[in-house]
């Protein structure tokens, strides 16, 4: 007698457990995005991982974390979502944390470091121009 396997999932489960990837990797995540008339066209989101949560069960979810146009964008997906067409592994990388939420602020410590730098640049670019004008002045009264 054989037991027959029924498949519940459009998904390949099997292949989405042996899927090694960790918080720190780089991946690239098509997704399906409904498009009219029941058609679905794929769409990209590469970035880091910043926490795998519940493992290989079927509630598995992962976050991914990439900066676009300066902002941070955060996006999680459910391991085993019908709506995931692949994931593509691009860039393994050792982290010491299996919750990589320090980059968060990390990412805006630098940006705001940055602004500043860039202030203070400007001030001194500013400041050095108001003593150019005064020296034009002085040497035309003379």
């Amino acid at each position: 007698m054989t037991v027959a396997k029924i498949k519940f999932s459009p998904v390949d489960i099997e292949a989405r457990k042996k899927l090694d990837f960790h918080s720190g990797d780089t991946i690239k995540v098509w997704s399906k995005i409904p498009e009219d008339k029941g058609k679905f066209r794929l769409q990209a989101f590469e970035g880091t991982i910043l926490a795998r949560k519940h493992g290989t069960e079927a509630g598995a979810t992962f976050t991914v974390r990439r900066v676009a146009s300066g902002v941070g964008v955060e996006r999680i997906f459910p391991l085993f979502s019908p709506m995931i067409d692949r994931i593509e592994i691009l860039k393994k990388s050792k982290s010491r944390k299996s919750k990589l939420y320090y980059v968060r602020t990390k990412a805006v410590r630098d940006v705001r470091r940055k602004l500043r730098s860039t202030t203070f640049q400007a001030e001194a670019e500013d400041s050095t121009e108001e003593v150019d004008n005064t020296e034009v002045a002085e040497k035309k009264e003379e």
